[in-house]
């Protein structure tokens, strides 16, 4: 009974955090765009951090933009991206635009010095990728904070899992994630071409990053992939795929943003991670023979561990008489494990963190820390993460025999800035 009511007001707090007096040094970051992320993504976890004022918003319409403002008490509403970006009031942006608006906005808001925290996937493909990343890491220092957000990576959780994990030793990885058929409406943004939608760019970038974590390596092909077009527009509404690795090793991909069961009816299943390791031989104090371990672990409810998560570990034991003689016994052992906070939280700097901090909690921290110059806990994604991550995706796409996503032309103030 305890448990369960620890569950159940861990969620509900992940959701309605404690509200935190705000800091004189507080950085005050404004939103492009009036849309439901955010909400999830910035406004809520800035609640608990004295750190952070959500100080505006910004929208094409105005009108749109002020309702937004009122509804979610940010003092500051503009009627154009471009005005926010232009008000030295306001430290950061966070922009969480239509994919294909995420390059311009993102130069543009470092062009004019802000700290960005860019939704994923952060562009719409490699070249633009390799543009933005580079532009950044060419300003002079001390230069804007650019992140590409991929929350679940911050979360203690994301980081217990991959504790358990020999990246030489993995021979297979399958990762899922998927929504039910009708979750986003026939207009959104996500099945629309020119906006850079799809599945593979949606929640399948997460698992495209799942897979390079856990190998801790770039895929070296794109094995088979293909994509199950959707119904409402131009773009992939599955996409499944599998990348191979420099150990030989082999990862698969399932993403859906239209899952349906076998009878027709909007469906959602779990998600998770499953990684196989290899045999490998074994220390033992047993001199009967050979000792060897074959490890399975499982990750459940990895893109949200903040309200409930399962690690699993299944070791398979094998005592052998030498390497390919008789099997003279075997066992397995099994173990669960649960990270809501970090080992060592309170002790080590930049383990800061409470059990009800959502994986956006856990990325603002670390987010903030880089702006103000602090080490944090050394979580972070780095451009080249970034660039690497839309190699991959570009690369699955070709092989799908899908069009990669529109190169953007933009031009700023004097400079011509196309890719």
């Amino acid at each position: 009974m305890g448990a369960f009511l620890s569950l159940v007001i861990r969620c509900w707090r992940v959701d309605h955090p404690p509200e935190r007096p705000k800091s004189a040094e507080a950085i005050r970051i404004g939103i492009l765009g009036t849309g439901w992320i955010p909400v999830r993504s910035l406004i809520t976890p800035a609640k608990s951090h004295a750190e952070v004022i959500v100080a505006a918003v910004a929208s094409r319409d105005k009108t749109r933009a002020e309702a937004y403002a009122r509804r979610f008490n940010i003092p500051i509403a503009y009627g154009s991206y471009q005005d926010m970006l232009d008000d030295p009031a306001i430290d950061a942006i966070y922009n969480p635009l239509p994919n294909s608006e995420h390059f311009e906005w993102s130069i543009r808001a470092l062009k004019a010095g802000k700290h960005v925290l860019l939704e994923k996937p952060s562009v719409s493909n490699a070249i633009e990728a390799e543009y933005l990343f580079n532009y950044h890491s060419s300003l002079p220092s001390p230069r804007p904070v650019l992140l590409e957000a991929f929350h679940n990576r911050f979360h203690p959780a994301w980081h217990t899992f991959l504790s358990f994990i020999s990246p030489p030793d993995v021979v297979n990885v399958e990762s899922n994630f998927n929504v039910p058929s009708g979750f986003f409406s026939e207009d959104n943004c996500r099945w629309k071409f020119e906006l850079s939608g799809g599945s593979l760019m949606d929640i399948g970038s997460y698992l495209v990053l799942n897979l390079r974590d856990v190998f801790k390596a770039e895929p070296v092909e794109v094995v088979q992939a293909s994509a199950r077009p959707s119904g409402y527009g131009d773009v992939d509404a599955g996409f499944k795929a599998q990348f191979k690795f420099p150990n030989g090793g082999v990862g698969s991909i399932d993403a859906d943003m239209g899952k349906n069961s076998l009878w027709g009816v909007p469906w959602v299943t779990f998600p998770k991670i499953v990684v196989q390791q290899r045999e490998i031989e074994v220390k033992s104090a047993s001199a009967e023979g050979i000792h060897t371990k074959k490890r399975t672990i499982i990750f459940w409810g990895w893109p949200g561990p903040m309200y409930y998560h399962r690690i699993q570990v299944v070791d398979e034991y094998i005592l052998r008489r030498g390497i390919h003689g008789e099997i003279l016994r075997t066992w397995t052992e099994k173990k669960t494990q649960k990270a809501y906070v970090w080992t060592g939280r309170g002790e080590q700097e930049g383990k800061e963190g409470e059990p009800y901090w959502s994986t956006y909690r856990h990325m603002l921290e670390q987010f903030v820390n880089r702006v103000k110059g602090r080490d944090g806990s050394g979580v972070w994604f780095e451009g080249q993460d970034s660039i690497h991550q839309m190699k991959a995706i570009d690369a699955a796409f070709k092989k799908a025999d899908m069009p990669i996503r529109p190169t953007s032309t933009i031009k700023i103030g004097a400079n011509s800035v196309n890719t």
